[in-house]
């Protein structure tokens, strides 16, 4: 049992471990919602999108969040008022804002003299680096997650499975995805320092993907993707510790995994139940 203890006695991989946790419910919330109502090329962009705002920060020495949350916010804006338009789909809106805000942030990044350093940072997360005031933030944030996605669930359901119903019931369905778009940029920009942008969409993703195989009820689906982002994150801080690989994106690994193998079960499954109903029928 030392090869399983011994890594969390070390102090900062404790700190990453409560840090990854943190991250993971974080996600569940979102990544939930984000997986049914099928926006995942939404928040890739986001995700990426955030890079001018946290190189300008670090360029003029500001807090590499409060960076990454305006450009995000922006990001989310320029969707949203973009996708109003009837001559340019919400795709189209995503790919262009996606493609222009990644542009300026490596445009931004070059004029810095660390600039592969920062972008590194960027781009993979250090969750090996993260201190205490980082963990109450990811807390706060966690809280923060929390409260709109009970207080706006029911907006939420009606959003993901009935738009226009939503509206029938007076629901205010623009209310509601203003609302889950800043759900999702909660969640990406307090999760960025931890495992990256390019990183986060596989703790976004892939746990609420993975138990939507098998779980119909919305708050299973949540809880089972904050059980997997865990059992993710302790695995992923494992295998780093003993392999020497990036905690990062052994976390993001792990996570991804979870999904395919939780496909793979569900698939064999379907098709054991397939077979013993065709018994029956015999």
């Amino acid at each position: 049992m030392d090869w399983l203890l011994d890594p969390f006695e070390v102090s900062f991989v404790r700190q990453a471990l409560w840090a990854s946790v943190l991250v993971s419910l974080v996600c569940a919330m979102a990544g939930t919602w984000v997986v049914l109502r099928g926006m995942a090329f939404m928040g890739d962009a986001m995700s990426h999108g955030m890079l001018p705002g946290v190189a300008l920060a670090a360029l003029l020495g500001g807090s590499p969040v409060v960076g990454g949350l305006v450009a995000a916010v922006a990001m989310a804006a320029g969707v949203t008022v973009l996708g109003r338009s009837r001559r340019v789909s919400q795709d189209t809106a995503i790919g262009l804002l996606f493609a222009g805000m990644l542009a300026l942030g490596v445009i931004v990044v070059s004029r810095s003299d660390s600039f592969a350093v920062d972008l590194t940072g960027f781009l993979f997360g250090d969750v090996l680096a993260v201190r205490d005031r980082e963990l109450v933030q990811l807390a706060v944030a966690l809280a923060v997650a929390a409260l709109v996605s009970l207080l706006g669930h029911r907006m939420f359901v009606a959003l993901a499975f009935d738009p226009r119903k939503a509206s029938t019931l007076g629901m205010r369905p623009r209310l509601a995805h203003a609302l889950l778009l800043g759900l999702v940029t909660l969640a990406i920009v307090a999760s960025f320092h931890v495992v990256g942008t390019l990183l986060v969409f596989g703790l976004l993703i892939a746990p609420p993907a993975a138990m939507a195989l098998w779980a119909r009820r919305i708050p299973m689906i949540m809880l089972g993707a904050a059980l997997l982002g865990v059992l993710a994150a302790v695995s992923g801080l494992l295998v780093s510790w003993h392999l020497g690989t990036a905690a990062g994106a052994t976390i993001a690994a792990v996570a991804v995994s979870l999904f395919f193998v939780s496909a793979l079960a569900s698939k064999l499954r379907g098709s054991k139940l397939g077979g013993s109903r065709l018994w029956a029928a015999r």
